[in-house]
């Protein structure tokens, strides 16, 4: 017979199957046909725990795609998924910072500290020399076609499909994450 679980293994638990919904909603529909309420629903749980133990979907995004130590192949799938999200249109948040990142310093910190949490957690994942400034460029390089397709509307980029953007990206973005292969 097992002991009885305490108030934080059970909070702990919660927010683990949480996540474990969220990444599989995030997965199967993306992230903006993903609810919380869908999210709570899957996790068995009211969509005010997804909010108290999360914030936001966008702050549950960013934890259901932090990398672990992961092999280059799951460092490339996990940056297609990157971009597809990127390719797609933007949730209204992301919209407001990105257009507000060069001109009001609390989007600028915001926008800084989110790119280098995600630079740190890939340089993480990708390991070997140079890690960091590998990653720096990756995910600079995803910034910069977010901008352009989105903000700039460059006549290539509304001109293609998202599908063969990403074709053509895909190679692109993760020439660097292994570099052995190089």
């Amino acid at each position: 017979m097992s002991e009885p679980m305490s108030r934080a293994e059970k909070r702990a638990a919660t927010a683990q199957r949480i996540l474990d919904a969220a990444r599989a909603e995030f997965g199967e529909r993306g992230m903006e046909a993903t609810t919380i309420r869908r999210i709570a629903a899957r996790a068995n749980v009211d969509p005010s725990l997804v909010m108290q133990h999360y914030g936001s979907k966008a702050a549950l995004f960013a934890v259901a795609i932090e990398l672990g130590e992961s092999a280059p192949e799951e460092v490339e799938a996990h940056l297609h998924d990157v971009l597809d999200v990127r390719l797609g249109a933007l949730p209204p948040e992301t919209r407001a910072l990105v257009r507000s990142m060069l001109t009001a310093p609390e989007a600028e910190a915001s926008m800084s500290a989110f790119l280098n949490e995600r630079v740190a957690n890939l340089s993480r994942a990708m390991g070997g020399e140079d890690a960091e400034l590998r990653a720096a460029l990756i995910v600079s390089s995803i910034l910069g076609l977010t901008i352009a397709r989105h903000f700039l509307k460059l006549d290539a980029f509304t001109a293609a499909s998202d599908a063969d953007i990403a074709r053509v990206a895909r190679p692109w973005v993760t020439t660097g994450v292994d570099p052995a292969s190089g």
